[in-house]
């Protein structure tokens, strides 16, 4: 027996509806939310200083009269660096204590290793377990990149989501990887394979932690800017090049400007972008990155992040010369910026071939493509400060850059 279907309600915005006299009714409610998402990004100097009130304000910015919980996790690195930084974290915890706990400051392995064991990331549940960290706590992470990616997780995944403070210490942390709303660790092999977009609750740049850095890590961080500057900001490139030689220097006040503009470049671009959550195919910001990821595994880390992002950007910024692209005046101009810098534009690994006897790097743009999924969507530069996203990339030219650029490296 046939028998019409009324519905008496009125229609309810997203709700879609489909009747037919032959079968039975579906019905769709198409459920849409919006929230606004914001952090404040620091920029301080001497931030476990009792005086400077910089991590109390942004702890207390919704809760001003409660007494928060901190579970602060330490890169070893910094650690020993700056060995009474625990004791200062103590005093500052201390000096505010009306409105902060320090429950504990547990110390992990600093650099790309730890990403890669995940026992890493259990031991710090356990820990968050044992002190009854809950969502109205926060975990302050202070380190390097790595160490942010790391404990990012682990807080993302507890209860579903911890307040996070990120403390970077590193030039490459403060100006681009630790101002971001990513979090992952390395498995199966791949990097990244695990992980999160989770937006920290605040991040608290203290340029006093660069000052204890290495001269290789001082100079790996500025890769970043470059990148920025390249697919953004043509003006932010000139001011590169007119300040390389102060910033190979490590110059104060042209390294805290080179922090916080290309901090700002990157916090431009999650927030106007469209995408900053990465559904779709393309990844400006990963500009010389499909190389450079690559790189980095098969020297075993023996390249910093930014070294191999330099070396990935000189190879496509060639590229775009040799298809006609990119003039061979830009061209130049941005090798001449890395290496004044004081970037080697050469690592022997681009020269290891694979099993199949295939050169390694160019297996980069297939395990780029598989991370991002979709299709292959590769950013190079048409023009300084202008990026375009390319679909294609052919094989023989891309080595004809890597060539050329171990002749440039081999000129005196």
């Amino acid at each position: 027996m046939k028998q019409d279907v009324n519905f008496d309600e009125q229609a309810v915005p997203g709700r879609q509806q489909t009747s037919s006299l032959r079968g039975p009714v579906t019905e769709t409610i198409v459920q849409q939310f919006s929230m606004p998402v914001e952090y404040p990004v620091v920029f301080t100097h001497g931030l476990f200083d009792p005086g400077n009130s910089a991590l109390c304000d942004v702890v207390r910015r919704y809760e001003p009269d409660k007494r928060h919980r901190l579970f602060v996790v330490l890169d070893d690195g910094v650690a020993q660096a700056i060995p009474d930084l625990t004791t200062r974290l103590a005093a500052y915890a201390a000096a505010h204590e009306s409105h902060l706990e320090l429950l504990t400051v547990e110390l992990v392995q600093g650099g790309e290793a730890v990403k890669n064991q995940a026992d890493h990331v259990d031991n710090l549940l356990e820990r968050m377990l044992a002190l009854a960290v809950d969502r109205h706590s926060y975990v302050m992470a202070i380190g390097g990149g790595a160490v942010l990616d790391l404990v990012g997780y682990a807080a993302a995944i507890c209860h579903r989501g911890i307040r996070l403070l990120r403390v970077p210490t590193t030039v490459l942390a403060q100006n681009d990887s630790g101002v971001g709303v990513k979090n992952g660790v390395n498995a199966l092999g791949v990097k990244n394979f695990v992980g999160t977009f989770a937006p920290p609750f605040a991040v608290l740049n203290d340029f006093a932690f660069i000052e204890s850095l290495q001269h290789r890590d001082k100079i790996a961080g500025m890769a970043e800017a470059v990148k920025v500057a390249l697919i953004r900001d043509g003006a932010f490139f000139t001011w590169l090049e007119a300040n390389a030689k102060d910033l190979a220097r490590f110059e104060p006040q042209a390294m805290a400007y080179m922090i916080r503009r290309c901090a700002e470049l990157h916090l431009r671009h999650i927030g106007t972008g469209g995408d900053p959550f990465e559904q779709g195919s393309a990844r400006p910001l990963d500009y010389g990155h499909w190389s450079a990821h690559k790189l980095e595994g098969l020297s075993n880390h023996d390249l910093r992040h930014g070294e191999a992002v330099a070396i990935g950007m000189a190879m496509d910024a060639h590229y775009a010369v040799l298809m006609d692209m990119l003039s061979e005046i830009e061209g130049q101009r941005i090798c001449r910026l890395l290496e004044t810098l004081g970037f080697r534009l050469w690592h022997d690994t681009l020269e290891m071939t694979a099993e199949n006897g295939e050169v390694a790097v160019m297996d980069g743009l297939r395990e780029f493509q598989e991370h991002l999924g979709g299709e292959l969507t590769i950013t190079l530069i048409a023009a300084i400060g202008q990026g375009v996203e390319v679909h294609h990339i052919d094989a023989v030219t891309m080595l004809a850059a890597r060539d050329w650029l171990r002749e440039r490296s081999a000129t005196p």
